[in-house]
């Protein structure tokens, strides 16, 4: 048994049992890839997968318990490289952080800024994406700490931790009729086309939620994941923007007012995420206490250990 044939049954059910991607994955040949999973199952004396001629089609009852146990152990073997490294003192790496445009752009640059002073030799490698996206990504190592608002707590291979609550705001031109009611309402939104999120990001769930609830109908005829392009098509008349307050309170696009919304939509909660049962490095402990300050390095030990 070795570490290639491990390798070869985790990723060929990642990828759809597709032998050619996991070939690709692993920098080896699909012949090689075939004849690590069989030698891994004669071994253990199981079918692992199920085959429809010579294709992989599922895995079978006893190969998703043993999938799981591959998990446990190339996780390990991963922890028992962190932890040797900052054993031996090493202080560099990368910190992969995975999380949307708006973490990004708005709540990320000054933590990054200050993690990259106290520790000059990590090299931080940002990849943005989708919130279900993100999980996938650190449930799967190809990132360190995942950061959405949507989404981390729901997956049990992660521990998530709240880091800090936000609002929705309204943008629209400074002429615009909003700008001069005292307090807006749905109604009042709803009476104008709208501009905001696409599904799944940034607290558009919400949004939705408050306008369901209250029965009313809206117009939506732009979405985009990027508060900057929402502002943007505002700025061209094309309707009333919904976006997150840190965009509007650190970049209000020029021509455009920002409106109090959180009477409107119910609060989001940005949450961070790891692997469960991932080692973490000093480097990496230390931003998630840059990010969520709230937090004490006991508290994250803590819900690692336990999972809380």
């Amino acid at each position: 048994m070795n570490f290639q044939q491990l390798r070869s049954i985790r990723e060929a059910a990642r990828r759809g049992y597709n032998l050619t991607e996991v070939a690709s994955v692993l920098f080896t040949s699909q012949p090689g890839v075939s004849r690590q999973i069989r030698e891994l199952e004669d071994e253990l004396g199981v079918e692992i997968f199920e085959r429809n001629g010579k294709r992989l089609t599922g895995l079978t009852e006893p190969g998703k318990g043993i999938l799981q146990i591959i998990e446990r152990l190339l996780l390990e073997a991963e922890n028992l490289r962190q932890a040797s490294q900052e054993y031996s003192g090493e202080k560099s790496g990368t910190l992969s952080i995975a999380t949307t445009h708006t973490q990004a752009r708005y709540a990320l640059p000054r933590v990054v800024q200050a993690f990259r002073a106290a520790f000059p030799q990590v090299r931080v490698a940002l990849q943005q994406s989708s919130p279900e996206h993100i999980a996938e990504w650190v449930i799967s190592g190809k990132a360190d700490i995942g950061i959405a608002t949507e989404g981390l707590s729901q997956f049990e291979e992660l521990v998530s931790f709240p880091c800090y609550s936000w609002n929705h705001m309204i943008v629209v031109p400074e002429e615009h009729p909003l700008a001069a009611l005292e307090r807006v309402s749905l109604n009042d939104l709803a009476a104008f086309p709208l501009i905001t999120y696409d599904v799944g990001f940034t607290g558009r769930g919400h949004i939705d939620d408050a306008f369901r609830q209250a029965g009313i109908d809206t117009d939506i005829v732009l979405t985009a994941m990027d508060s900057d392009v929402i502002q943007q098509y505002v700025s061209l008349g094309l309707g009333v923007g919904i976006v997150a307050s840190m965009a509007v309170e650190r970049n209000c696009a020029s021509g455009l007012v920002a409106l109090e919304a959180a009477h409107l939509f119910a609060p989001n909660i940005t949450r961070l995420a790891v692997r469960r049962g991932a080692y973490l490095r000093t480097y990496m402990l230390d931003f998630i206490l840059q990010f969520a300050p709230q937090l004490s390095r006991a508290d994250v030990e803590t819900a690692l250990r336990h999972g809380a």
